[in-house]
């Protein structure tokens, strides 16, 4: 797990000033904390804490002496140049589940010879911090033409201490021949037109 080292924040710092000064802006709930805990980072730690770290990572925050297990729950984004503007953190207590999503990555899509259809990219599920998952990768050079694969065929997704939100049948990925799949965009196409 990343440790990462924050700031507090005064309540009464203006989150525009800050990200002018180059200063993200941040807060941390849930878990043992009474109240949000209002923290700040720089923009440098941030970016370098996104190379890695998505929406459902686990992250050790350093604040003010103290460690923090949390998780990232949210990034709020500029809708013009999508940089950081918010993240949130959810404080993690060993023996409370908490409802988070896992990333599905799909490798090797160019070494499948006939047309990957990703139908989830994300997976919402709920367990305690020690099963959490961030990422499920799955490596394609083993699949073929007429391949699907559920969520319940996922490994990470069988221990029994979490829990799906999401049903078990729902397809992560399929794969139809090239041609066939062709032959149905042109149909859609045909029926959109009108001819």
């Amino acid at each position: 797990m990343n440790t990462v080292t924050a700031e507090l924040r005064s309540p009464a710092a203006k989150a525009k000033r800050l990200r002018r000064a180059g200063i993200i802006p941040c807060a941390v709930y849930g878990g043992s904390l009474p109240e949000p805990l209002l923290i700040q980072m720089d923009q440098r730690t941030v970016n370098r804490l996104l190379q890695g770290k998505r929406v459902g990572s686990k992250v050790q925050l350093e604040v003010g002496g103290k460690t923090i297990q949390s998780l990232i729950k949210e990034i709020s984004r500029n809708s013009v140049n999508q940089e950081v503007e918010h993240i949130g953190f959810q404080a993690l207590s060993a023996d409370r589940k908490v409802n988070s999503v896992a990333q599905v990555v799909l490798l090797n899509k160019d070494s499948v010879d006939g047309l990957v259809e990703q139908m989830l990219f994300e997976i919402p599920y709920s367990a305690f911090p020690g099963d959490m998952i961030d990422t499920v990768t799955i490596d394609l050079t083993n699949y073929g033409v007429g391949s699907t694969l559920t969520v319940g065929e996922l490994e990470a997704f069988k221990k029994e201490n979490i829990d799906l939100h999401v049903d078990a049948d729902a397809v992560v990925f399929k794969i139809e021949e090239r041609t066939h799949a062709a032959a149905t965009e042109e149909e859609s196409s045909d029926e959109n037109t009108g001819e």
